[in-house]
């Protein structure tokens, strides 16, 4: 039996956000019917469409026609889900918004994601992927990758993908929560947080800045003559092999770089007195002399011999800068035998992603092809008729009615795990109401350190989570885990191959207390194969993943003619690319450990064994990244930013004002009348026969790109702003801010309700992330971060451990 087996979902969506949602659904037996506009949904002009609808079912259904809306509201009678991407509003003027729908059928979880929520200034605006992250400050993080000045678009979809895995989280836990109540509710969602979500510290390096001025000073990698200002510039660094390959190595702990440094012939320098203090110096020419050594050094092998090096010594490691497809051929994906290929009845065999989790007793079903357009039409209207007649309307539910607690109240989560991807995936959980008991080293978890300030790396991680500081290689500090994990109804754990084993703490091993146990094994790579010993940070798995080709696309320098100080430029580029603080690839995974978390949970609340889960850091980065790497044979194109990184095209792309830059997004054929109607006071786009069709205006694509340029430098960005988004034309000033700096605004981040105030043990009084996902009747909750150790002797005190106990097992040295 599939884990979703039964479910009936409807997906009004016609957004990526809202297909990743559904295919998880579909790929997991839920029946998932996928409501297409006249014409079909505008996801089958993008390559990627074959992966995004498979398993599905296909309607054409025109929501300005009533007797259609009919349709819509006979499907939800029966259904478990509906999912809608409208802005506010939208659903509800058609009479299908969750008020409409749930007093047909209570049962009902209503989820929406929208680009700014419900409540803002910007809550009406359009939410497209780039006009969210012009407003947050996102196209001024990665600033780092162009080569010019000002914000640089970005291709990867963090906001798209982040926020499904959002709703994903909202929609489960529902439906998790509606095993025991038997009430649907209303789930919602928004891009704008799932994009902070993704930040690994920015966050708390920011608010310490904030905190102590004369002390600390925010700063780039790098500074504008190209000098690294972090040692992070060294840890991660991107170099240009002998034979012309960029690598992104990953030696992001001191142990790791020495090892490094030693293959690159430089272990010498932490000898000699000139290089003291290796990496961190304060001046400039030491600096600057340590990136040209290592670069030069990286440049000695080839490819070929760097990976030798990668087999002989286990703490070093880089990985290729992959490139679309390319990305399926990453041997750590090709022994889990990751990539599927399925008989598209337009474009063939499509090479595609397999699951974004593995489950070893309901596995996901990949056996059918996406629909066809209005394929299964006489099908789905039968089913809407016949729920039609079968029953009646009963009395519309009130917003807030029947209240009721946090969804996953009485869940137990035992944390196996460190640093960013597969903790945050827990803390998101805490939000929810799920108990998370985190296991650390008496040091603590190593992120705690991650940036030169107490506990300020990790504060994220560690929200809602109650720590105990235990000795794992004690028998006694391994007793203590087992009764927790006794307890506990999830195991979520992430450590390197082989460590689980050797502690007793593998799945197998925590069965044994624990029989109905699900346990999630989230590690950087796999559990097995050629990657699996591998460190996985996140700039390696960028790389591997896709990342940052997709965000540089043709900028790098390339070839075995490069001289130094375009190397120097391009590695530059790469660390603007792979290692932001604000959106990592970890910040993908973390998202999908929730979501996997709540599937296994879901699936053994709903009657079937509970079982082990897989989902690794670089399975999550190819999910987001589809759109560039599924490409059918002979399929359409995969959009690419310009050379420049000013997007994608000349109505989806920043262009500059008299005083700094706006971001349009008008890409489809409809929203061309209103933005030559909104322009026309400035420039009559009617009478040029470049731009009379839409053929015409994507043939002279470059002609138009420069006709708006020279209207839009006349005028300022507010200006701009203001007028264009009052015609209902999503133009938006392009935030050169950090993203914290936005976010903490009252006017935008408070307004919006995106911030929660918290006390913390060292911070005190603090802002962080509201929780992801609101519901209709139950609560979330916004907590602090704890201390490493903080709740040690309650928790054995829980256990059943007496004070003398306690005690002794501190004297010995057990537990901190």
């Amino acid at each position: 039996m599939e884990a979703l087996a039964g479910l009936q979902v409807v997906d009004l969506s016609s957004t990526m956000t809202g297909a990743h949602v559904s295919q998880l659904l579909a790929d997991f037996g839920a029946t998932v019917v996928q409501i297409e506009p006249p014409g079909g949904s505008p996801l089958r002009a993008q390559p990627a469409y074959p992966f995004w609808g498979r398993g599905k079912k296909s309607v054409e259904i025109d929501l300005k026609i009533e007797a259609d809306r009919a349709t819509v509201r006979g499907l939800a009678r029966r259904a478990d889900v509906v999912l809608e991407t409208f802005r506010p509003g939208v659903a509800e003027r058609l009479g299908i918004g969750y008020q409409d729908l749930a007093h047909l059928n209570p049962r009902l979880v209503y989820a929406s994601i929208s680009g700014f929520g419900r409540q803002g200034p910007y809550a009406h605006v359009k939410g497209y992927e780039g006009v969210v992250m012009a407003k947050l400050g996102g196209f001024g993080v990665f600033n780092e990758m162009s080569a010019r000045p000002g914000p640089a678009f970005s291709g990867v979809p963090w906001c798209s993908f982040a926020a499904s895995q959002a709703c994903l989280h909202g929609i489960l836990s529902a439906l998790f929560e509606r095993e025991g109540s038997g009430r649907g509710q209303a789930v919602d969602t928004n891009l704008v947080q799932s994009f902070v979500s993704l930040d690994s510290v920015s966050w708390f390096f920011h608010l310490v800045c904030e905190r102590f001025p004369d002390a600390y000073v925010p700063v780039n990698s790098y500074s504008d003559d190209g000098t690294p200002n972090s040692i992070f510039a060294y840890y991660v660094m991107a170099g240009l092999t002998a034979d012309g390959q960029w690598l992104q190595f990953s030696q992001a702990r001191p142990h790791l770089f020495r090892a490094f440094m030693r293959a690159l012939g430089l272990e010498w320098m932490f000898e000699d007195p000139y290089w003291a203090g290796i990496p961190a110096f304060d001046d400039v020419e030491r600096r600057n002399g340590l990136l040209d050594r290592m670069l030069e050094g990286v440049r000695k092998l080839t490819v070929t011999e760097w990976q030798d090096v990668f087999e002989r010594d286990p703490d070093v490691w880089g990985e290729i800068f992959r490139r679309g497809p390319e990305v399926m051929d990453h041997p750590q994906l090709a022994f889990d035998q990751f990539p599927t290929e399925i008989l598209d009845p337009e474009w063939g065999v499509v090479r595609q992603p397999g699951p974004l989790v593995r489950l070893t007793e309901t596995p996901a079903q990949l056996d059918r092809p996406a629909p066809g357009l209005d394929e299964h039409r006489d099908e789905i209207r039968a089913a809407a008729l016949a729920a039609a007649v079968d029953r009646g309307d009963g009395e519309p539910i009130p917003d807030g009615a029947e209240e009721s607690g946090l969804p996953l109240a009485g869940v137990t989560i035992l944390e196996l795990a460190y640093l960013m991807a597969a903790p945050y995936g827990t803390a998101v959980l805490t939000d929810l109401g799920a108990r998370v008991i985190k296991i650390e080293p008496f040091e603590g978890d190593p992120i705690r350190a991650m940036i030169p300030f107490p506990e300020a790396g990790g504060v994220k991680v560690m929200q809602g989570k109650e720590s105990i500081c235990v000795d794992l290689t004690t028998p006694e500090g391994q007793e203590i885990v087992h009764r927790i994990a006794a307890e506990a109804d999830l195991v979520v754990q992430s450590f390197r191959v082989g460590v689980a084993e050797r502690l007793h703490l593998d799945a197998e091993s925590l069965r044994k207390v624990n029989p109905n146990l699900v346990y999630l094994n989230a590690p950087g790579y796999g559990i097995d194969g050629p990657c699996a010993r591998k460190p996985a940070f996140a700039p390696c798995i960028a790389a591997a993943g896709g990342i940052g080709a997709l965000l540089i696309g043709d900028s790098l320098p390339a070839g075995t003619d490069v001289d130094l100080a375009a190397i120097r430029q391009g590695a530059r580029l790469l660390t603007g690319s792979t290692a932001t603080m604000n959106a990592q690839a970890d910040g993908f995974a973390s998202l999908v450990v929730g979501t996997a978390s709540l599937l296994g949970l879901l699936a053994r609340e709903r009657g079937l064994p509970a079982q082990q889960l897989l989902t690794t850091m670089l399975s999550s980065v190819s999910h987001a990244l589809s759109l560039d790497i599924v490409r059918p044979s002979g399929g359409p194109v995969t959009p690419t930013a310009d050379r420049d990184l000013w997007g994608y095209s000349a109505r989806y792309r920043i262009y500059e004002a008299n005083d700094g830059w706006v971001f349009l997004g008008a890409p489809y054929e409809s929203e061309w009348a209103p933005l030559v109607k909104a322009l026309s006071p400035y420039v009559d786009l009617t009478l040029d026969e470049r731009f009379t069709t839409e053929d015409n205006r994507r043939h002279n694509d470059d002609a138009l790109a420069t006709v708006l340029a020279g209207v839009f430098k006349a005028r300022s960005k507010t200006d701009w702003e203001d007028e264009l988004l009052s015609a209902d034309v999503a133009c938006v000033a392009v935030s050169m801010e950090s993203v914290e700096s936005v976010m903490w605004s009252q006017h935008f981040g408070r307004a919006g309700g995106y911030i929660a105030d918290v006390t913390h043990p060292t911070f005190d009084e603090h802002p962080r992330l509201a929780p992801l996902t609101r519901f209709s009747r139950s609560f979330t909750q916004a907590l602090p971060g704890c201390l490493a150790g903080q709740h040690t002797d309650e928790l054995l005190s829980e256990l059943g451990y007496d004070d003398l106990t306690i005690s002794t097992l501190r004297e010995r040295h057990i537990v901190a």
